[in-house]
């Protein structure tokens, strides 16, 4: 990939409205991500009727239920995500749902280029075989995972016919504290699989994701909202459109930033080599013939006379003609 991959990930904050759904695409195509996703999955198959909800989606919500009935009132049906794949068409970004079932999976699997495996899954070895059968390539967000299990995951997708993997560094808390992010442990998978890797982001801010770019992420994915005062489980931990806009921004700029690694001058400073750096240069009035030392001579702006790191060669030199105070030496 020559640019990081941008996903804003919807993901079920349009509260179960397809309208709400459409409004999250517009921002998101209007803040200029490559990824719009969102979250699919058949009720039944999802979870038990006797699920918890975690204490995060406790807290931002404000009640009890189970985890059932909370997912009753967010998710789309099926039928929905036609409409918004098409609707992401027509805004000029990808369309993309993480499935959470394997009726999910075979409902997509004609309708996105890309998966992306929430970090729930990541030990699910039929839902992952599943996966794998398709070919496509993968993006497996690893929160919660210990690298024996991303192994063990790699090795079921692989297995079964998947050929390309990204593999994201993830801390699953919403929002996830800043002291236990981990960062390292991106570069750390890096180099133990030999495979690309990214940042999804549960941090409040764009801070951290910004910092992954810089340390070589390729893919970033980060929640949205249209409000964080919203009711729901992910509003709080979710950026705001402008958030999201500056994210993006700050994204392509480190992306510009980071160059091939060569250290060269640049066309930019070229120009200022000159106005910036120094020659030999009088301290005082010198006479023709006087021999140069380190008491008659200096360094100065500009830089366009005899180079300072000659200073060696000049000192100990006759001066050929009369020179100024202040005035370039010649030798």
């Amino acid at each position: 990939m020559d640019k990081v991959l941008i996903i804003a990930e919807a993901g079920v904050n349009h509260n179960g409205s397809l309208d709400m759904a459409k409004q999250l695409i517009d921002v998101a195509a209007s803040c200029g991500v490559d990824i719009v996703k969102f979250q699919t999955a058949r009720l039944d198959s999802l979870v038990s009727k006797c699920a918890a909800m975690a204490d995060y989606q406790k807290n931002n919500i404000g009640q009890e239920k189970t985890q059932k009935e909370m997912l009753a009132e967010l998710l789309l049906p099926f039928e929905d995500f036609i409409i918004l794949a098409d609707y992401c068409k027509e805004k000029g970004v990808e369309f993309l749902s993480t499935p959470f079932d394997i009726d999910s999976i075979n409902f997509l699997k004609d309708m996105v280029n890309v998966w992306k495996v929430p970090s729930g899954e990541i030990t699910n070895y039929p839902y992952l075989r599943e996966i794998g059968k398709t070919g496509k390539k993968v993006i497996l967000s690893t929160g919660m995972s210990t690298m024996e299990e991303v192994e063990a995951a790699v090795k079921v997708l692989k297995q079964f016919g998947t050929k390309d993997i990204i593999l994201l560094h993830c801390t699953t808390e919403y929002p996830a504290p800043y002291d236990q992010i981990n960062l390292r442990a991106m570069n750390t998978m890096a180099e133990h699989f030999g495979l690309q890797v990214g940042y999804s982001d549960h941090t409040e801010g764009v801070e951290v994701s910004l910092a992954a770019v810089a340390m070589g992420a390729k893919v970033i994915e980060k929640h949205f909202t249209l409000d964080k005062t919203l009711p729901g489980p992910d509003h709080k931990a979710s950026m705001s459109p402008d958030e999201l806009r500056s994210l993006v921004v700050g994204i392509r700029r480190i992306e510009k930033a980071l160059g091939d690694g060569e250290k060269r001058p640049t066309e930019a400073e070229i120009k200022n080599k000159e106005v910036a750096r120094k020659s030999i240069v009088a301290a005082r009035d010198i006479a023709k013939g006087e021999i140069l030392t380190e008491e008659n001579l200096t360094t100065k702006r500009p830089g366009s006379g005899i180079n300072p790191m000659r200073w060696d060669e000049v000192i100990g030199t006759i001066a050929v003609r009369d020179f100024e105070e202040d005035e370039m030496v010649e030798i």
